[in-house]
């Protein structure tokens, strides 16, 4: 209604702002406007991510889709969220980003480890893969609320490592489900004994999401980090944030540890004897995504760094600008 346009580069950039619509632009702007309708988009988004205390869709949607819709939900649909959060919310109003930031580090590092907690707990391996990404995506909204260029890249590169690790999580998950036709956790054990090939992408798969050096779970979690330390400066309490959201990651590696030992390792029961090995196809689809989890935890820059950084430079660039011009208004 203000500016009369859904127009993403005339909403935030300083000309067309100045040129179309003047004196309505300038109102779009303003620092005492900033922080609510900020909140208005941030709580939208926060829905589609999902941070807690709006992420109790999640586990439920997870246990009752099929394998193929939790796929799409964790692989693509979650990072709608995170784009939101970094086109629009701090695209358009980066005021209501630096008003809101201790608010949201707190959200984000509560999703970190309530996520892991409630993984912990869980005995559907389903629900526990669900659980994974709430607190996964915690770290997305972390590195985006420190507002540090590494912060940015961090949060980035989660959203792409998470739309790989995630997918085939729960794809190794429903594919014993089609076997044994249940996801309880105490019920399985040895797996990697009657299914080896399973068993060498299921390690691959769930250690990539948990982190490890060299997997494409670690680098996005430890720029995140890394941008929530140089944070320390200008955001009063990014140190905290920062150690909590590093107690997260021994969190993850308690229940992804827990869940390998349990389901793949250990004495295989007898019931589970003769299951059958990975199919061709399920072994075409788990391939592609472990040589990707692989990939991008050898070669970040290569694969994603490189394509990434000149959009993200443009993205700051817009923020700064929106923020000066509105900085400008108020003082005017």
């Amino acid at each position: 209604v203000t500016t009369g346009t859904f127009d993403l580069i005339e909403l935030t950039t300083n000309e067309a702002i100045q040129k179309h619509f003047g004196d309505a632009g300038t109102k779009l702007l303003d620092v005492r406007f900033a922080p609510l309708m900020f909140m208005f988009l941030f709580i939208g988004f926060a829905i589609k991510l999902p941070c807690v205390p709006v992420h109790t869709w999640l586990p439920d949607a997870h246990v009752q889709a099929p394998t193929p819709i939790s796929m799409i939900l964790a692989g693509v649909l979650l990072k709608m969220g995170g784009y939101g959060f970094l086109r629009l919310c701090y695209g358009i109003f980066p005021l209501g980003g630096e008003f809101w930031a201790s608010f949201l580090a707190v959200i984000a590092v509560v999703s970190i480890l309530y996520g892991a907690l409630c993984a912990m707990a869980q005995t559907d391996f389903k629900k526990l893969v669900a659980y994974s990404s709430v607190s996964h995506m915690g770290y997305v909204l972390l590195g985006i609320c420190v507002m540090t260029t590494t912060g940015f890249q961090g949060a980035m590169f989660q959203m792409i490592a998470h739309g790989i690790s995630s997918p085939m999580c729960f794809f190794l998950v429903g594919v014993i489900y089609d076997r044994a036709h249940h996801r309880q956790i105490n019920k399985f054990g040895g797996l990697w004994l009657s299914m080896p090939r399973y068993g060498s992408m299921a390690t691959l798969g769930f250690f990539a999401s948990l982190g490890l050096p060299g997997l494409c779970g670690f680098v996005g979690e430890a720029y995140v980090l890394l941008g929530t330390f140089q944070a320390g400066p200008h955001f009063k309490w990014a140190y905290t944030a920062a150690i909590c959201a590093a107690f997260g990651v021994v969190l993850t590696a308690g229940y992804i540890l827990w869940v390998v030992q349990r389901v793949y390792l250990g004495s295989v029961r007898e019931e589970y004897k003769s299951f059958p090995e990975a199919t061709g196809r399920e072994m075409l689809i788990l391939a592609p995504l472990g040589a990707l989890c692989i990939l991008l935890g050898v070669l970040p820059k290569q694969s994603v760094f490189d394509f990434m950084n000149g959009t993200l430079n443009l993205l700051i660039d817009q923020m700064h600008g929106v923020t000066q011009m509105a900085m400008a208004a108020a003082g005017g």
